[in-house]
């Protein structure tokens, strides 16, 4: 099947698969760390993120991806030179691109997480208060189940662009699933049935991840009428 290359695609798969895991997680600390900002009531921290948000979502993908990974290795090794260090130094590109692409999306869900954050009524905190909870049993019993569920939405879509964006990682040397299948496509000259069958692995894993995402927007969701989502 696909001329022996069935392997090599599944384990590019994986490599895709880890990259997207490893960059959401980033994402997600980013973009709480973001939102919070945003909230906050410093201005140089408000500054802070909207300076980034505005950055991040302005530049494109590629653009971002290309100048971590070289502009990052010259100015990592010029550093590494004036500190007396003459050995060339290699930035993994498995590192460099879950650094990028968690660094890019942490951008959209500081957005997500913000909006979901001032969908939390007020008045909820308030009441914790006044019940004598401290400041981080509201947080973990009423502020943040909420802003979770409504922030699903929005993590679910940044979710699927996010796996579909790891494509870009196949530029800067990493043999994902997109690295795998130019190879086969090159070494057989079929790029049609190849690039079809990365399509397709592509699609299952965006399938598979709105299967989870609605079942988790139904979990989170339990006892809340549809009128007041």
């Amino acid at each position: 099947m696909l001329h022996g290359f069935l392997p090599s695609l599944i384990e590019g798969a994986g490599v895709t698969l880890s990259v997207a895991l490893a960059s959401l997680a980033m994402a997600m600390i980013l973009g709480l760390l973001g939102a919070l900002a945003k909230l906050s009531k410093w201005r140089f921290a408000r500054g802070l993120a909207h300076l980034y948000t505005t950055l991040i979502r302005g530049v494109p993908d590629l653009v971002l991806m290309l100048l971590i990974f070289y502009g990052g290795q010259v100015a990592v090794n010029s550093i590494a030179l004036s500190l007396g260090h003459e050995e060339y130094i290699d930035i993994n590109p498995y590192v460099a691109g879950v650094l990028t692409i968690g660094f890019i999306f942490g951008a959209y869900l500081t957005e997500a997480f913000r909006g979901a954050f001032l969908a939390v009524p007020p008045g909820q905190r308030e009441a914790g208060l006044a019940y004598g909870m401290s400041g981080w049993q509201i947080a973990r019993r009423i502020t943040f189940p909420q802003m979770f569920r409504h922030a699903l939405p929005g993590l679910s879509n940044n979710w699927l662009v996010l796996i579909k964006s790891t494509a870009i990682v196949s530029v800067i040397g990493l043999h994902d699933l997109m690295t795998r299948g130019q190879q086969a496509a090159g070494s057989t000259r079929e790029p049609f049935v190849f690039y079809l069958a990365v399509a397709l692995i592509y699609l299952a894993f965006t399938s598979v991840s709105e299967l989870l995402f609605d079942r988790l927007q139904k979990r989170f969701s339990t006892g809340v009428r549809r009128g007041s989502l």
